[in-house]
């Protein structure tokens, strides 16, 4: 036991803490960025390509995508039990064989990392200076902050948000260029070639080497202002007389905040898999070094860290911990009344929980919420064992035994109907070990643990118990009893002599026993089939993304304003700490009208409210900020996502044609806002943006040898944020950017000052040989496996839960009778819940049928295994009752205490009929005799373990720290399904047990 003891401690120093199990999807994100493309152009160029390399990759369970303006994003989803890095190595092969479908201009290749999008950003950072321009702060976080953390294990993205990487930006005057005989053509293909960076070669000489240089690359502004780009009139024209050249960013177009303060920001991603707390506790050791490499006017703060609830989360898991050993210890002792009687399963309940921890060690398991909650609720479980063991040996005592005759005699008796109790409780957990998918992946460290816990106790108290038991306890004459253990002695002998009054009765109303015992059965089914069902408790992690959505033609200027308005009305807020905030295009925001807000809350003791009453109450005041709108929701641990929308569930409409999808997807998302359980209903669905499109006279544009080739790469040159260079330094690359000066870019009247240079000679004007139209145009292009797809986004309403919206959305879909063409379905964590949904009657069955063998095998009968499992509807009906009258659904977790409450309450039963069963075979009693006997001699145990169990249940469910909506479910449960099968299996199980004997020897004399 000391070996134990030692083991367990070391193991507990080693074990790593994280807020649940790692189960994450392995996911890798694919992004690709071509500057000026529509998003058509993405989608058919890029996208595509790419698309049908990833489609035949193995493993592959889910593929996303959505092209917009310029930005192509896939994420990719594979099963479960395959390595990341194995699907890294796949997804690289085909990224290589779709090389030469890509088009090739692009400024990068496709570029993925591996992360989930959906996956909120472990650690956020925010870089600021008061005398540095941005783009000086951007180059130094990218080259000195981003570089490094990224190398770090467990780290699969680092995202800088604000666009302000620097570049030279060369912005022309069009008409002055077209005065000088030249096209804007003409001017990128001479600065492409004015700066160069390539292999020159060397000197080899018979004493001495020399390698070749050149100053062939342009570096500066300055440098790229005093470049010839021609002559006209024998006189050289430079590109300052046609253009200003200044220090600019490479996209112009993208601007990030620290609460209102222009910052850049960096969003640190762990990889699926790694544990967020050692990720995060690197980079913080990395830190201070990597503060020290940049100039003291940078300041640097942390907007988000993840790790500071889920350290506090396990902190008050650990703390409801100790206090349920209190509790069980209180119970023990009240009952016992006995200090050394108390000690010993004092000394039990943490030994067992201990050796448990060297089990996880070897397991890979971490310190979470789960792991925690089952050592938690195994408190009332493992003091069991103990508690039966002292009672039965206490009891020979009493009777003048001596302690080591006693322990011998005692544990020799109980012996197996501990191993009866211990076996079955495991064999309840055996389903768990078989469920599917992350939801199964997620509980088999609860249920490994739990089991553990449980084996350990058993072998605790089938030893070091009696040992204890024998040395420590003695008999103390009744005349040496304090007055209040008499008082005690005489209130549990009066409330056993009540039972008993009571228990005769019942005995002698047997069939209306059996049909209230009947009526608790047909009440379980009647209460599963109303209850609401959920999947996962809404946690407050004190963190709340938001998306916000502007018009769609909005232009980026308004966005910035309109966004930047949102940040100071969420300030406001006093409950709100700080926020990120960033707008633009860049691969995590998808389109100019869209940004992302995420909200750092204060901590839970500094705010009464919890992360999904802010966000009610927030909407009121946002809904004030004219011309956008901002959807929030609490950041969650458990991540089944593979893409972020804009509220908590997901459901998708998919349909190869996409003319089709366009016409029914709004109907559907106007039918899903007049739903009472939703709220905030949105989709992805963007097809209202404004397109001047160029419709060319080809018959003119071929009379001037002008080609449709010449006439986008004129406007690509103009408009697009062309990178038609790169600087090459030691420690980054830097683009120039070409495009028009900024009057000539803000109407599609602009147009017309583009000029084109026909091979015959001369300028002729685009207007000469186009026209322009204004047309509606998607701004995204979004595909699922290929294929056109609209995400529908939604939160549910204060008192609905899952289930129900669930159900009122599939009747929706029916009443639409949208065509059998359009694939509808939930995604994500809704689609989880389905399975879940499924599952659950399974899995009850699949416990009660694995218990149904363990017994028959351990009684070798097939009648008492059905009259100990009888026991279960009275648990199932205060399960049920408990979480309607809390307000609570039937959630995952809460799931798991009705399938724990299969193992707890059937042991009242087990130590009724093992009595019993003994008292029929050795003393030969009648089998009313015998239970009646059982029945009053197992009271006190039955209801110290009872209550023991009752209260390993209550810190769970009276809890109000960090992380307590996770386990909140399991302690109403435990709780509500003891009290009241407590109170009726007490009463109903002698009666079974009776019935079954009948029906035994009924069936034997038939025999």
């Amino acid at each position: 036991m000391a070996a134990i003891l030692l083991v367990g401690m070391v193991a507990y120093k080693q074990l790593p803490v994280s807020a649940l199990p790692q189960v994450d999807y392995p996911t890798i994100q694919v992004i690709t960025f071509y500057p000026g493309a529509s998003p058509d152009v993405m989608a058919s160029s890029v996208t595509a390509p790419l698309e049908r390399q990833f489609g035949q990759v193995p493993g592959l369970t889910q593929m996303t995508s959505t092209s917009s303006e310029g930005s192509s994003v896939i994420t990719l989803r594979f099963a479960l039990e395959l390595d990341i890095d194995v699907a890294e190595q796949q997804v690289q092969a085909a990224i290589n064989a779709a090389g030469t479908f890509l088009p090739r201009d692009l400024p990068n290749p496709p570029i993925y990392s591996k992360t989930n999008p959906a996956d909120a950003p472990i650690l956020t950072l925010a870089l600021s200076s008061k005398t540095l321009p941005l783009s000086k702060v951007e180059d130094l976080a990218d080259t000195r902050l981003a570089q490094k953390i990224s190398q770090l294990s467990g780290v699969g993205m680092v995202g800088i948000s604000g666009g302000q990487k620097p570049a030279i930006r060369i912005q022309t005057n069009p008409n002055a260029l077209a005065a000088l005989g030249m096209g804007l053509e003409d001017l990128r293909m001479a600065l492409t070639q004015a700066s160069v960076n390539q292999a020159k070669g060397s000197f080899d000489g018979s004493r001495q080497a020399h390698t070749i240089g050149a100053n062939d690359q342009l570096l500066t502004s300055e440098q790229y202002r005093r470049l010839i780009i021609g002559y006209r009139n024998g006189a050289p024209i430079h590109l300052a007389d046609v253009a200003n050249v200044i220090d600019g960013a490479e996209n112009v177009r993208q601007a990030a905040w620290m609460n209102e303060t222009p910052a850049v920001v960096l969003n640190i991603h762990r990889q699926p898999g790694a544990n967020i707390i050692e990720v995060v506790d690197r980079v913080k050791e990395l830190l201070p070094q990597l503060k020290a490499s940049l100039p003291s006017s940078i300041a640097i703060e942390t907007l988000t860290d993840r790790t500071v609830t889920i350290r506090a989360s396990v902190e008050d898991v650990q703390f409801e911990l100790m206090l349920t050993i209190g509790l069980v210890v209180l119970v023990i002792f009240l009952f016992l009344r006995n200090l050394s009687a108390t000690i010993i399963p004092s000394v039990a309940v943490p030994l067992s929980l201990i050796g448990t921890f060297g089990v996880m060690y070897l397991l890979d398991y971490s310190l979470n919420n789960l792991t925690l909650m089952a050592l938690t609720i195994s408190t009332g479980f493992v003091v069991d064992d103990a508690i039966v063991m002292i009672e039965n040996i206490m009891r020979y005592i009493e009777e003048g035994e001596q302690p080591l005759a006693a322990a011998l005699k005692g544990s020799e008796e109980i012996g197996f109907t501990i191993v009866s109790l211990s076996v079955s409780l495991i064999a309840v957990l055996i389903p768990l070990l078989f469920m599917g998918d992350v939801v199964g992946r997620l509980f088999r460290e609860f249920a490994v643990t739990l089991s553990v816990t449980i084996l350990v106790s058993a072998i605790v108290s089938l030893t070091l118990t009696p040992m204890m038991c024998a040395k420590m306890l003695r008999h103390t004459p009744r005349g040496r009893h304090g007055w209040l253990y008499r008082l005690s002695e005489w209130g549990f002998e009066t409330v056993i002599r009540g039972y008993g009054a009571t228990l005769t009765w019942v005995l002698r109303h047997q069939a209306l026993t059996l049909l209230a015992a009947l009526a608790t059965l047909v009440g379980t089914v009647y209460l599963y089939v109303i209850v609401p069902k959920g999947f996962f408790p809404v946690q407050d992690t004190g963190v709340i993304l938001g998306i916000s959505e502007a018009p769609q033609s909005i232009s980026f200027e308004a966005m910035s304003r309109r966004q930047q308005a949102l940040n100071r009305a969420i300030l406001a807020d006093p409950a709100v700490e700080s926020l990120s905030s960033f707008i633009g295009i860049d691969g995590t925001n998808t389109t100019l009208n869209s940004g992302r807000i995420q909200i750092n809350l204060k901590p839970l003791e500094e705010r009464r409210e919890t992360a999904s009453e802010i966000i009610r109450r927030l909407q009121p005041r946002l809904a004030e900020v004219p011309g956008i709108t901002l959807f929030m929701q609490p950041v969650q641990d458990l991540t089944v996502e593979t893409k972020v929308s804009r509220t908590q569930f997901q459901y998708t409409l998919e349909d190869p044609d996409a003319d089709e999808l366009a016409q029914w997807a709004p109907r559907f998302v106007d039918r899903l806002r007049e739903l009472p359980q939703l709220r905030d209903v949105a989709s992805d669905q963007q097809s209202e943006g404004l397109q001047s499109r160029v419709v060319i006279d080809r018959d003119t544009a071929s009379r001037l040898n002008i080609t449709p080739q010449m006439i986008d790469d004129a406007l690509y040159d103009a408009f697009g944020q062309r990178q038609i260079s790169i600087m090459f330094t030691q420690l980054n690359q830097y683009r120039v950017v070409l495009e028009v000066m900024p009057q000539y870019k803000t109407d599609p009247r602009d147009l017309g000052s583009i000029y084109l240079r026909s091979p015959y000679g001369g300028k002729t004007p685009l207007s000469a040989l186009a026209r322009v139209e204004q047309v509606k145009t998607p701004l995204t292009v979004n595909h699922q496996g290929q294929f056109p797809v609209v995400t529908v986004s939604f939160n549910l309403a204060p008192e609905a839960s899952l289930g129900e919206a669930v159900e009122a959305i599939a009747a929706a879909k029916e009443e639409l009778e949208m065509p059998a063409s359009i694939v509808a379905g939930f995604q994500g964590t809704a689609e989880a819940f389905q399975a879940s949904l499924k599952n659950e009657p399974l899995l009850i069955l699949a416990a009660l049928v694995t218990v149904y063998i363990v017994l028959g095998v351990l009684y070798e009968s097939y009648i008492h295994p059905i009259t100990i499992l009888s026991t279960l509807p009275s648990a199932g009906v205060g399960a049920l009752v408990a979480l309607l009258l809390c307000r609570a659904d039937l959630s995952v977790i809460a799931l798991i205490g009705i399938i724990l409450l299969i193992g707890i309450v059937k042991k009242n039963a087990i130590m009724m009929i093992d009595f019993a069963l003994e008292a029929q075979r050795v003393d030969g009693k009648t089998p009313r005799a015998a239970i009646y006997e059982a029945c009053l001699l197992r009271f006190r145990p039955i209801m110290m373990t009872t209550l023991a169990a009752l209260l390993g249940g209550v810190p769970l469910a009276l809890g109000t720290g960090v992380g307590s909506e996770l386990r909140r479910p399991l302690g109403i449960t435990i709780i509500g399904g003891l009290i009241f099968s407590q109170l009726l299996t007490l009463y109903t199980t002698p009666v079974i047990y009776l019935a079954f004997d009948r029906l035994a020897r009924r069936l034997r004399r038939t025999a």
